[in-house]
């Protein structure tokens, strides 16, 4: 399984580059064909057609030059449910000002879910959400 780890943080560290170098394209390539996307708001982008073109919008517009703060490969909690099947689940945020430490109000906990097809690890569901304050 180490090297499966690996992999899969891999995937996450690539996620994270192709966010922080705007690169719509290489973000949605890591998702499976139908993979959903809920956004930390509720959305759901259901497909890699439909990640691609709204992080192609977010990366032209409200959300050029921000970065994801953190290494999510490296800061993840990896557990494989079926050799071919693995869950992450990182904390991070973004800088909408590209700066290495989340803009208040902009963290999150992201859920992942990983399948291995074809000897290659797609992420197949993404949920995305806030971290807030219980007392509301």
């Amino acid at each position: 399984m180490a090297t499966a780890e690996a992999d899969v943080r891999g995937v996450l560290d690539r996620l994270t580059d192709a966010w922080n170098s705007g690169d719509a394209a290489a973000y949605g390539r890591l998702f499976t064909e139908d993979a959903d996307y809920v956004t930390f708001f509720g959305a759901n982008f259901p497909g890699r057609e439909a990640i691609e073109s709204s992080h192609q919008a977010l990366f032209e517009g409200p959300l050029r030059g921000s970065k994801l703060t953190g290494a999510l490969g490296g800061a993840a909690k990896v557990r494989f449910v079926r050799p071919d099947v693995a869950v992450a689940v990182v904390g991070g945020g973004s800088s909408l000002t590209g700066a290495e430490v989340a803009d208040e109000g902009r963290e999150s906990t992201v859920s992942f879910v990983l399948v291995r097809e074809e000897g290659e690890w797609l992420i197949t569901a993404f949920q995305n959400t806030r971290v807030s304050d219980p007392r509301g």
